[in-house]
């Protein structure tokens, strides 16, 4: 049914800890009781015996295989709730998701609504700063049942503001025939640059999140465990002893600091042979591995400290007239049935924990559940990449 086996075979191979949604001590018979209700919302604003389907418009950006993944997802649900249509705004990525939240920001203030969106996909920065501006409905279970396939401590994370729908991780890409023995620690991987000058890249992290997040963990290396958590402006003094090692990395890195632009920048060099490891999205590089655009050498590996990845989430504007609707469709997508279908479009993990998924996704991502960390320091993140400008891309 579930077509894994190439993507999740290697997926299986790192060394992952994925504590927030592999979550574990579920019931065995969650999986059967969450099938059951797959598609089936609390109730939906729509009447079912109406001629027209209530239409939600989603925003949302990405990739071309997010857009592929979406495509495939409407449809489906579209065809079990006859009542519900789901206008789907792609935004590629690259050109910017910050207007969409300013248009819903900018109706609000207006006494507009929601500006027509119904539905909004991002990262957690943006479920945090929507908190702060009042933006998000609080989603619960009486509305969507199939909340509770979530780990707890996820959505209590996000105060129940938003739905991580998926999720992936920040990894070592590497080429093997280069790499015989890959680092295991961060210190390791550091010893590894500076002996092999000019074969590691990481992309300037203001441009993607696989460099984002080598930048960020080498910051937070010897801070507090629950330093990743924190939205406190006053850590930043703890921040030198990183960032000195980021300046001092940068005459050992490709180009002798050359930064590339994006995820993929770094993901065409290590293709064409001019660097040998790259810190990268798990599933950028299942995907390309398995479409031949990364060679077939190209292994991957989880170090201690775990680069930090995480959740895409799905807001639902506490504004809009259709959250109902909403709510159905969210229900659908937090199926083991989509998530299914999520997990196979996009080499990532589910958005709901494993134990919820049918025992052949389980048994593929067996060995997944090591390493794993998941930042959450709000517009602190900011904060590091003006400094990294400053210090690192500038000298």
């Amino acid at each position: 049914m579930f077509h894994l086996k190439k993507g999740l075979t290697v997926l299986s191979a790192l060394a992952l800890t994925f504590t927030v949604l592999a979550g574990c001590g579920n019931k065995a018979d969650n999986a059967n009781a969450s099938s059951s209700d797959a598609s089936a919302p609390a109730s939906s604003s729509s009447n079912p015996a109406s001629s027209a389907p209530v239409e939600i418009s989603f925003y949302f950006t990405g990739s071309q295989n997010v857009k592929d993944m979406w495509d495939t997802l409407v449809p489906k649900f579209e065809e079990q709730n006859k009542d519900v249509k789901v206008k789907l705004v792609y935004i590629p990525s690259g050109t910017g998701a910050q207007p969409t939240y300013d248009r819903i920001l900018a109706a609000k203030k207006a006494g507009k609504g929601s500006g027509d969106i119904d539905l909004y996909e991002d990262s957690l920065s943006t479920v945090t700063k929507g908190g702060k501006d009042d933006l998000w409905d609080k989603l619960s279970l009486d509305s969507i049942p199939n909340i509770g396939n979530i780990n707890s401590k996820t959505m209590d994370n996000v105060s129940h503001l938003a739905v991580p729908y998926r999720a992936s991780a920040v990894v070592l890409a590497y080429n093997s025939e280069k790499v015989t023995t890959p680092p295991s620690t961060l210190d390791e991987l550091y010893e590894w640059i500076r002996n092999n000058p000019e074969k590691f890249a990481y992309n300037d992290p203001s441009t993607g999140g696989s460099g984002n997040s080598f930048v960020s963990t080498s910051i937070y290396k010897d801070l507090p465990q629950d330093a990743i958590y924190s939205t406190d402006p006053a850590i930043q003094k703890d921040w030198d002893s990183g960032f000195a090692t980021l300046k001092d990395l940068g005459k050992y890195v490709y180009g002798k600091g050359i930064y590339p632009k994006k995820n993929q920048g770094t993901l065409d060099l290590l293709a064409n042979g001019e660097v040998d490891m790259i810190p990268a999205w798990s599933d950028m590089v299942l995907e390309q591995t398995a479409k031949g655009q990364l060679p077939a050498t190209t292994k991957m590996k989880q170090i201690t400290p775990g680069f930090n990845g995480g959740p895409t989430y799905l807001m639902v504007p506490k504004l809009s007239e259709k959250k109902e609707a909403v709510y159905q469709f969210l229900g659908y997508v937090m199926s083991p049935e989509a998530q299914g279908i999520i997990v196979e479009k996009m080499h990532g993990f589910p958005g709901i924990e494993l134990a919820n998924m049918p025992q052949e996704i389980q048994d593929s991502f067996k060995g997944v559940s090591e390493g794993f960390r998941s930042f959450n320091i709000g517009d602190l993140d900011k904060e590091i990449t003006k400094r990294w400008q400053s210090e690192v891309a500038a000298q």
